[in-house]
């Protein structure tokens, strides 16, 4: 295994962060135990949660995945040091979680307490803002004129983002927290929290994850570029667009018990005659180079440049050690080019 330095945090992540968003619905406690044990032991010390998580997200599963590794770590207190534990605030939206209101300095404050108690650790090593409170161009609105620029008051979010700036602080001299980072960011959501840190000497945001896939490929270059240069470690998620790029949903299938099966058909916005097709052909790079299409679609995404570590999740313990092999694998040129020139005849599938 790899390892990479996450942002100016001083602390070394492996290439692979081991997502947890399936733990509580598709996976149980014994499922989530046997990924960590298998994941620790090839040289994964990264793992991904949120107070939102199990997935799909309902006021029942919410906070079940956090209390399934509170589980583990509390059965394995001895190894709490050796793993860096990442959890999320959700924003805005949904409305078992604070009523779907925004974020705030008290509902930061409030969020870390009940994530360590349902964690059952004393500190969490990197706290991220879920999304924005704002409208942003992540989960299929980056299509122009999606929403307005206008609609964002900016002196307004300026406002709230040195609360929330100020409460992350308040977390870290505590102690309850180590670093702090962003989730379904922009440009401009980056650059203005770096400017309030260094203005107010508040804790700088340390990583942001995007979504990032060969289906998704906005951030590249602009947004990376900023973050390589900013020190602002980036981690992809959703690597295989929710399980498109395995080949799985080919032809529109939905074998049971997949994430596309417990989904309603209108949050499916991935699956579009251009993301199929293009989904087809990097399965046809990955069969005729002898690996499998999930491998192909993660070592992709280790070689881009800028990538700190991405995140994975599995349902099945086999998919996992598929998966870590992954980033074992090194792609040559010519494997390259040829997914150069599927990027280039779907570069927005959907």
């Amino acid at each position: 295994m790899k390892y990479a330095k996450l942002g100016n945090s001083g602390l070394q992540v492996s290439r692979v962060c081991l997502g947890s968003m399936t733990w509580g619905v598709q996976n149980t406690q014994q499922d989530a135990d046997q990924q960590i044990h298998y994941a620790l032991e090839h040289g994964v010390n990264f793992i991904d949660t949120a107070e939102m998580y199990a997935i799909p997200a309902t006021p029942d599963t919410y906070g079940k995945t956090e209390q399934i590794i509170g589980h583990w770590i509390s059965a394995n207190a001895h190894k709490r040091q050796d793993v860096i534990i990442a959890s999320k605030i959700a924003g805005p939206g949904m409305h078992w979680v604070r009523d779907g209101q925004p974020i705030t300095g008290e509902a930061v404050i409030k969020s870390v307490e009940d994530s360590l108690t349902r964690l059952q650790t004393d500190y969490i090593d990197l706290y991220q803002l879920h999304w924005p409170n704002r409208v942003s161009p992540h989960f299929g609105k980056q299509w122009p004129n999606t929403f307005t620029f206008d609609e964002v008051d900016v002196s307004a979010h300026r406002a709230q983002m040195l609360e929330i700036l100020q409460a992350l602080n308040e977390c870290i001299v505590a102690g309850k927290i180590r670093h702090c980072g962003l989730s379904d960011e922009t440009p401009w959501g980056i650059s203005t929290y770096l400017e309030l840190a260094q203005k107010h000497s508040l804790p700088k945001m340390v990583s942001i994850q995007n979504e990032f896939s060969l289906l998704c490929q906005k951030d590249w270059p602009y947004l990376i570029e900023h973050c390589h240069h900013n020190d602002v470690a980036y981690l992809p998620w959703s690597p295989l667009a929710t399980g498109l790029l395995t080949g799985k949903y080919a032809n529109n299938a939905r074998p049971q018990g997949t994430r596309w099966s417990l989904m309603q058909p209108k949050s499916i916005y991935r699956n579009t005659e251009f993301s199929q097709s293009a989904a087809a052909q990097y399965c046809e790079i990955a069969q005729q180079i002898g690996i499998t299409p999930a491998q192909l679609a993660l070592a992709w995404c280790n070689q881009v440049q800028g990538v700190t570590s991405t995140i994975i999740g599995a349902t099945h313990l086999h998919q996992l050690q598929e998966n870590i092999a992954a980033f074992d694998i090194e792609l040559d040129e010519q494997t390259l080019q040829r997914i150069n020139k599927v990027t280039q005849q779907f570069p927005a599938p959907y």
